[in-house]
């Protein structure tokens, strides 16, 4: 199994993506967790021109770049791990590009859907958990946190574009997503996400 956590800043989806690590893990699964952009070698040392580089690539450019790291940890990380029936879980996948320089940047979503295609060879989710949440406050727990970095820096409005781009893909396609409030306590959270699991596993068998 496939499952991906999306979501603007500071919504939560690391610690959610541990969490269910480790409880898929104490259910007797093996788990690999990993992130956009990073996972390999190759995809950290983009992350870390993408998050902190002084300059301001372009939105074509940070596409590129993007689709570049996915393409490496589809090859070399997730394909292999689901082949072995490792269940994988990722902070962040195809939809953040969708919503980031699609509806954020404005690129046409068309033409970001074709390069995460060529980027995945065609790798879908089985579930994808948004963790939705205002922008003000995702981005006021990321300057708690002091991890804050160049998209937290851009603009309100981006955010908040950013944002509607995830909950209209989820609206479009309702039987991937998992919708949640990321302002819920940790435990309703949990819960939800244990129940869709189970939904998803007695359908399998269905």
């Amino acid at each position: 199994m496939f499952i991906t956590f999306e979501g603007t800043e500071g919504s939560g989806k690391s610690i959610n993506v541990a969490w269910l690590a480790e409880w898929l893990e104490e259910h007797g699964h093996q788990v690999l967790t990993t992130r956009e952009p990073g996972g390999t070698e190759v995809g950290e040392k983009i992350r870390s021109i993408l998050l902190h580089c002084t300059g301001s690539p372009s939105a074509q450019t940070s596409l590129l770049l993007f689709e570049a790291a996915r393409s490496q940890l589809v090859e070399e990380v997730i394909r292999p791990a689901l082949a072995s029936g490792v269940v994988v879980l990722s902070d962040r996948f195809t939809d953040s590009t969708l919503a980031y320089q699609g509806y954020g940047e404005g690129l046409s979503l068309g033409h970001i859907g074709m390069m995460n295609n060529i980027a995945t060879g065609g790798l879908t989710p089985d579930l994808t958990v948004l963790l939705d949440i205002d922008p003000r406050e995702g981005l006021a727990r990321r300057l708690d946190s002091a991890e804050w970095n160049a998209i937290d820096a851009r603009e309100l409005a981006f955010h908040e574009k950013v944002r509607n781009g995830f909950l209209a893909m989820a609206a479009a396609e309702p039987a991937r997503w998992l919708v949640l409030d990321a302002t819920e306590s940790l435990q309703y959270i949990r819960e939800r996400i244990v129940a869709r699991l189970a939904l998803w596993q007695n359908e399998r068998k269905g």
